[in-house]
């Protein structure tokens, strides 16, 4: 019997030492879910491909691209929110993260996320929106589709990634500042948004320079006009809405990666020094210049700040915007 306590606590301690080994497992040991709110051929789909595969490189393990579209994005940001906060699940999101909850809050909707629930890693782009329509169709100025919009109120068709995504509220503010009226056609997505304006289903389109450059120089697009503050390289002849005298009107496609909250820190800094050297890989680069997309990486911390007064920013062309179908 008196070997009992002796065993006792070889047992004992054999216990403690299995989750003590789990606690130190290094991050990451097996792949890693990215997850992509819209479908693939999108500005976040083109963005989160070239960031997954340079990740890949430096964790030393597989980062799967996971596609989660609808409701303008909230279904793969809320799977993203909703994730078990361990580092396998991440997100690569535009600027729509921020405007989805207080489209809900309009229409006294549950909200599907709370942007509390969703952690910062590293911002990747920035770009302006911009407004194509067709090369045969009869506007070749903002100003004219202005015009025609005014005389023809509801005529003018646009699709959009989805109610209050990234492209239907670009569009919607620059219909609020020129004070007409264009019907609104939602998809799950850039890339079907894009599939039904070159398919002659709608007649204007909002999106990111990498989706719509190689449609302008194919002879397919007309570009009309920037979202930016400033006119881009690719682009010099296309004037901001800024310059037209819209001076609220000012978008940026941004997109980011995201963790869920509660992902424990030592994770997040494995994932904010790896999204540091995964935009400094040449493939990497050389994917981004592909996608006339410049890289604008900012680290946690300010890319934290960047998304607050974006969010603001948001926040306030929303309420600005008021509930629209």
């Amino acid at each position: 019997m008196k070997g009992l306590p002796i065993i006792l606590a070889v047992v004992m301690t054999a216990g403690l030492a299995v989750p003590c080994a789990v606690a130190q497992e290094k991050f990451p040991s097996r792949p890693i879910t990215m997850i992509v709110p819209f479908p693939p051929g999108g500005v976040a789909d083109q963005t989160a491909r070239p960031v997954a595969a340079a990740l890949e490189k430096v964790l030393k393990q597989p980062v799967v691209v996971s596609n989660r579209q609808g409701a303008g994005g909230a279904v793969g940001m809320a799977a993203t929110a909703n994730a078990k906060p361990d580092g396998y699940t991440i997100m690569t999101a535009l600027s729509s993260i921020s405007v989805i909850p207080e489209a809900d809050k309009l229409f006294d909707r549950q909200p599907a996320y709370q942007m509390s629930q969703l952690a910062p890693i590293a911002l990747v782009s920035a770009d302006p929106t911009i407004l194509v329509v067709p090369a045969d169709s009869p506007w070749k100025t903002v100003a004219e589709f202005v015009a025609d919009a005014k005389a023809r109120p509801g005529q003018i068709s646009y699709s959009s990634s989805g109610l209050y995504g990234t492209l239907h509220l670009a569009m919607e503010m620059f219909a609020h500042a020129a004070g007409i009226k264009l019907k609104h056609v939602p998809f799950n997505g850039a890339g079907p948004a894009m599939t039904a304006l070159l398919g002659g289903h709608v007649q204007a389109l909002a999106s990111g320079p990498g989706v719509v450059i190689p449609q302008i120089q194919a002879g397919k697009l007309r570009a009309l006009g920037n979202w930016g503050p400033k006119r881009i390289s690719a682009m010099p002849d296309v004037p901001t809405f800024q310059e037209l005298g819209y001076k609220e009107v000012e978008f940026l496609i941004w997109a980011g990666v995201f963790a869920p909250a509660g992902t424990p820190e030592p994770i997040l800094k494995t994932l904010r020094d790896a999204m540091g050297q995964a935009v400094q890989d040449a493939e990497f680069k050389s994917a981004m210049d592909k996608l006339q997309t410049p890289i604008a990486y900012l680290d946690a911390p300010e890319f934290k700040k960047f998304w607050d007064a974006d969010a603001q920013a948001m926040a306030k062309a929303v309420k600005n915007i008021g509930r629209v179908d």
